[in-house]
C-alpha cells in the first residue's frame, strides 16, 4: 500500500469520526451517519488496498 494512498485513507477515517461526534453533540443524526458512512468508506479502501499488496507479492 502507498503511503499516500494509507494516509488518505486515515485522514477519511478520522474525518468521519469527528463528523460523527459532532452529529452526537449536536444530536443531528444526518452528520453522525454521514461520520459513520465516511468511515465504512475508509475502511473499504483500506481492506482494498490490503488485498492489492497481497496480489502484488
Amino acid at each position: 500500500m502507498g503511503a499516500t494512498d494509507k494516509a488518505k485513507n486515515k485522514l477519511d477515517d478520522l474525518t468521519g469520526q469527528a463528523k460523527e461526534k459532532l452529529g452526537k453533540a449536536t444530536g443531528d443524526a444526518d452528520t453522525e451517519n454521514e461520520g459513520k458512512a465516511d468511515q465504512a468508506k475508509s475502511n473499504i479502501k483500506d481492506a482494498g488496498e490490503k488485498i492489492k499488496d497481497a496480489f502484488d507479492k
